[in-house]
């Protein structure tokens, strides 16, 4: 029942916001994200701290144990998908931040930057098609550690209202995440990524008035169950 309610609120929600708001699958970073340069800028270190964080990832939780609505896409074919959430709706995790001190400093200088989790996906895992609930946020993809598939690419395949995109150490992406999207790691080690939600800019009041809404409701419900 959780499940239908969770889908069935995300479809009313998309409609509300794609009535208003036109933009392609892929986005300008200088008008939606302008501080993304840091954050590409120092993929290096970031990647690091990720590398640390692997060493212990059989304590990082799998996205459905963090949100069961979720199961479908985590827990579909017995492959991990694991998030070490340092940030989610406005809420921070300290102590995941004070084991990530760059993150953890870029994300104090970008208020936009709503969530944060940096994604382990082990060799072999696919995540089917899905949407995200609203307009209201836009993601950003950053691969730090991408192993290379047998014809020598780079082995993860984000596909994105139908176009792949295959991106390799230090390559990012700024996309509406309500556009259809899955991704299939075809590499035989784990794939590594930062995900940041961004605030939306530049929206008709009413909607920034109701995506501020959503956002503090979901913070204050992360506040009374936070993530494992």
């Amino acid at each position: 029942m959780m499940n239908a309610l969770y889908d069935n609120s995300a479809d009313i929600l998309r409609r509300i916001y794609g009535r208003r708001i036109a933009t392609p699958a892929v986005l300008d970073p200088a008008s939606h994200f302008p501080s993304l340069s840091r954050y590409a800028g120092s993929w290096r270190e970031l990647r690091e701290e990720a590398l640390v964080i692997q060493k212990s990832l059989a304590s990082v939780p799998r996205f459905h144990e963090i949100m069961p609505q979720q199961a479908a896409i985590s827990a579909n074919d017995q492959r991990d998908w694991r998030l070490f959430v340092l940030k989610a709706y406005g809420v921070s995790f300290e102590a995941n931040l004070r084991r990530c001190p760059r993150l953890a400093a870029l994300l104090r200088a970008s208020p936009e930057v709503l969530s944060a989790a940096l994604s382990f996906l082990a060799p072999g895992k696919h995540v089917p098609e899905h949407r995200g609930p609203f307009r209201g946020i836009i993601r950003y993809y950053l691969a730090l550690s991408v192993p290379l598939a047998a014809d020598g690419l780079p082995g993860a395949i984000l596909t994105i209202d139908g176009i792949e995109h295959r991106l390799g150490d230090g390559e990012w992406l700024l996309w509406d995440d309500t556009y259809t999207h899955e991704i299939r790691n075809h590499a035989a080690g784990v794939r590594i990524a930062l995900l940041l939600d961004v605030r939306r800019n530049g929206m008709p009041l009413d909607l920034q008035l109701l995506a501020r809404f959503l956002i503090a409701a979901a913070g204050a419900a992360i506040r009374l169950r936070p993530p494992i």
